[in-house]
């Protein structure tokens, strides 16, 4: 008569066998959602800077108002100045990261300008014409 242990012998290769599985399905997953995740903390980073920037101007223009007694013309200003310093930094800053994201393509050459289809025109073959 088999022991009560013996059936069970093969459920510890099984297991260490699924899990091995499900480690090597996460392994692959894991350089596409370290992209997805490192665009997403960007776009924060962008939105956070264009928001900080028109915060910081508005607290510098109520400063002034507050001191100097200029009335609304301190907020308007610093409002205006605040907004277009924080959407020169988020461009400057896009551009930088629009230029690193283009050089990382993955089979793309730096800098190579092909005949790549844009997206932009007609997917019927060209005819040629006599």
């Amino acid at each position: 008569m088999p022991k009560a242990d013996e059936p069970n012998d093969k459920a510890p290769q099984s297991l260490d066998a699924r899990i091995a599985a499900f480690e090597a399905r996460k392994a692959a997953e894991q350089p596409g959602r370290a992209e997805h995740e490192k665009s997403s903390q960007d776009g924060y980073r962008l939105l956070a800077d264009l928001i900080g920037g028109v915060l910081v101007g508005l607290g510098f223009g109520w400063l002034l108002d507050r001191y100097a007694g200029t009335g609304p013309w301190g907020m308007v200003g610093g409002l205006l100045i605040g907004m277009g310093s924080s959407i020169y930094i988020v461009v400057r800053k896009a551009t930088k990261l629009s230029a690193q994201a283009s050089s990382q393509v993955p089979g793309k050459a730096p800098g190579a300008s092909g005949d790549e289809n844009t997206g932009g025109g007609s997917t019927a073959p060209k005819q040629k014409r006599d």
